[in-house]
């Protein structure tokens, strides 16, 4: 799918978001600026996370807790292979009243097999993003992903 504005992005986003559920993976790959955090804004506020959202480059994560989920927020850009251990990924991926979505997963090698994997690429003044599907729920989010925005907005 091709995502021409920010608000775009948002708004997939926020519509993935509402559909997120405790132990969800979401996996985004794409360069420097392909839209992966703003993405993230959408994914916090469909958890019903009001606040501000920012990349956790430096800090490696962030926590949103939303009105009906938390989303734990991890970007491994700077995360050498072996490193993640001390991220506590197991505990993240394991909190059932939680969400994790990773951007640059790459770091980390191996993840869990029912996820969404994403990828945003910069596209003719757009972002094409592209899914893939494991397991029953990553097939779920992936259908909510694809399906078109149906009356909310996502700015609400």
């Amino acid at each position: 799918m091709i995502l021409r504005t920010e608000a775009e992005t948002i708004a997939l986003g926020a519509r993935l978001g509402r559909r997120l559920k405790g132990g969800d993976l979401v996996l985004l790959r794409g360069e420097l600026g392909a839209g992966k955090t703003t993405l993230v804004r959408g994914l916090a506020r469909g958890a019903g996370y009001r606040g501000r959202v920012s990349s956790p480059t430096f800090a490696l994560a962030h926590s949103y807790k939303g009105k009906r989920l938390t989303l734990h927020h991890l970007d491994l850009y700077r995360v050498k292979a072996g490193e993640t251990g001390e991220l506590g990924l197991e505990e993240l991926l394991a909190d059932p009243r939680a969400a994790v979505v990773v951007e640059w997963p790459q770091a980390a090698g191996v993840w869990p097999e029912d996820r969404l994997d994403m990828t945003l690429a910069h596209d003719r003044g757009g972002r094409k993003v592209s899914l893939w599907a494991m397991g029953s729920r990553g097939r779920t989010l992936k259908i909510a992903a694809s399906r078109p925005k149906i009356g909310r907005s996502a700015r609400r």
